[in-house]
């Protein structure tokens, strides 16, 4: 595992350690947490949007031909 150095303002620090006590964990546990969640976002993301892409090329649905005015979609 590597480490990873970062500069924090100390009296932020000093409430991220508060914080951090109370809930019973550490400031290096939550920001590993936190660093694996945003990490992997783009990922699942990416994953996401192929497969929306894949399944809306093999969609067999359509507009039936209709074509809407901008005040078509805005008739209330």
């Amino acid at each position: 595992m590597a480490n990873l150095t970062i500069a924090v303002d100390d009296e932020l620090l000093r409430r991220a350690r508060v914080r951090a006590a109370k809930l019973g964990t550490s400031v290096n546990a939550v920001l590993r947490e936190y660093m694996g969640t945003w990490a992997g976002q783009d990922d699942r993301r990416e994953r996401a949007i192929r497969s929306l892409l894949r399944r809306s090329a093999r969609a067999r649905s359509g507009r039936g031909g209709r074509t809407w005015s901008r005040d078509d979609i805005h008739a209330r």
